[in-house]
């Protein structure tokens, strides 16, 4: 969006950009992209559908206090949401008006900082993606860079120190109403029940602009490893979903893949001085050197397994599969045969179209896993005993009667892929 604005840029900062963003034409396609994510109601109520009811006017009211530099952020709803392991993770609900405002500002700025940002960086930008970041690993590693440096920031959301982040974003941004926006958006106050604070440091989770922010804060770190001949791949999303991986997952993983240990080691020490340079943590659990061809050196990114040239599915990725299921698929269900299927079917899909390089014999596993639970669901509509994993049940609902129902089978779809290739 910025690349088309002709002037407004002078000595390499950018000074006009406020109308930009306050535009009504702004407001209302970011309004279109907030409706389409939908959302929660944030602490005033005003839930999307209530907002979508009377949007022009809401809409131009908004502008109105936008132009006057009378809008102030909302305070942020916080939500405990489970992280897939018995804990939660704290979310943060901006309000929807907040939310135009904050995809407005990301319309604006975020062209700004792209053409800034290094090959190595994948997470939340336009066009790139995880399995993106999962090919370069992979060709990586292909080409002898089997020493991996796999870190993990402590914390890193919610500890970016707001005074340092605020000087990257004014190296780039000159235009004192933007820049107050994103300060503003940087403090909002939280409120959890009846209790409200102020944030010293972090990235609202939750927030539209959190995860841009945070790959910004990140962009030295890049330069550093680039200039220094170092190959890093870094993810960093503030709510990266894909089907059944981990519940809302934050992911601010990277890993440093080098040719010799004595490369690793220099990496990690260089990383490790520049992360506590600018007030950041290594998990001192989570990071570590190894090489991935031996067993029990591999490392874990974005849901998969790297070790001894194989790539698996991650133990907690496959929990969350077979909790999945599980979920889906409960004894008790009394919908019919078809429904159940339907419902399996696109996060089976799903899941298949993020593991599809995984071993194959897993596919075959999890396929039996997902039988087996649905020839428990028609035992017990059928009021007949157990009958173990094998017997009379098997015979009578085998793996070709499932499949003429429609299930997608995972070990089918690898085979077809395979196939094609």
């Amino acid at each position: 969006m910025v690349s088309a604005l002709g002037n407004g840029v002078k000595g390499g900062k950018w000074f006009s950009l406020i109308d930009k963003v306050i535009r009504p034409e702004t407001l209302d396609i970011a309004w279109q992209r907030v409706a389409r994510n939908k959302g929660a109601a944030g602490v005033d109520g005003q839930s999307v559908e209530r907002f979508a009811s009377q949007a022009d006017r809401d809409l131009a009211e908004l502008q109105a206090s936008l132009a006057d530099g009378s809008y102030r952020p909302h305070p942020v709803k916080r939500v405990d949401i489970p992280k897939g392991d018995g804990k939660t993770r704290p979310l943060g609900i901006p309000t929807v008006k907040d939310r135009i405002v904050q995809t407005a500002l990301k319309m604006v700025i975020e062209p700004i900082f792209e053409v800034q940002f290094r090959p190595g960086s994948y997470g939340f930008r336009p066009g790139r993606g995880c399995k993106d970041a999962l090919r370069e690993v992979d060709r990586l590693l292909k080409e002898g860079f089997t020493y991996v440096v796999d870190a993990d920031l402590k914390s890193y959301f919610d500890t970016i120190p707001h005074d340092r982040l605020m000087t990257l974003v004014q190296g780039s941004i000159s235009d004192s109403r933007v820049l107050g926006l994103i300060d503003g958006f940087l403090r909002q106050e939280i409120m959890l029940d009846m209790a409200r604070w102020q944030p010293v440091t972090g990235t609202p989770q939750g927030a539209v602009l959190s995860p841009l922010l945070a790959n910004l804060y990140l962009h030295p770190l890049d330069l550093l490893m680039e200039r220094s001949g170092y190959r890093m791949v870094r993810y960093a999303d503030l709510a990266f979903r894909s089907a059944w991986l981990t519940p809302t997952k934050r992911w601010d993983d990277f890993v440093v893949l080098c040719a010799t240990e004595a490369e690793a080691r220099t990496a990690l020490d260089q990383v490790g001085a520049w992360v506590a340079e600018n007030g950041l943590t290594l998990h001192p659990d989570k990071t570590r050197i190894g090489d991935c061809r031996q067993p029990g050196q591999g490392f874990d990114f974005l849901g998969y397994r790297f070790e001894a040239g194989c790539q698996f599915v991650r133990d907690k990725s496959l929990r969350a599969f077979k909790d999945e299921v599980r979920a889906k698929t409960g004894r008790s269900r009394g919908d019919s045969l078809r429904r159940i299927i339907d419902d399996l079917d696109p996060p089976l899909r799903g899941w298949f179209g993020y593991f599809m390089h995984a071993r194959p014999r897993l596919f075959r596993r999890l396929d039996q896993i997902v039988r087996r639970r649905l020839r428990a669901i028609l035992r017990k509509q059928d009021r007949r005993p157990s009958m173990g994993r094998s017997g009379a049940d098997h015979g009578r609902w085998t793996n070709a009667f499932f499949a003429d129902h429609g299930l997608f089978t995972l070990f089918a779809a690898h085979e077809s892929a395979r196939c094609s290739r």
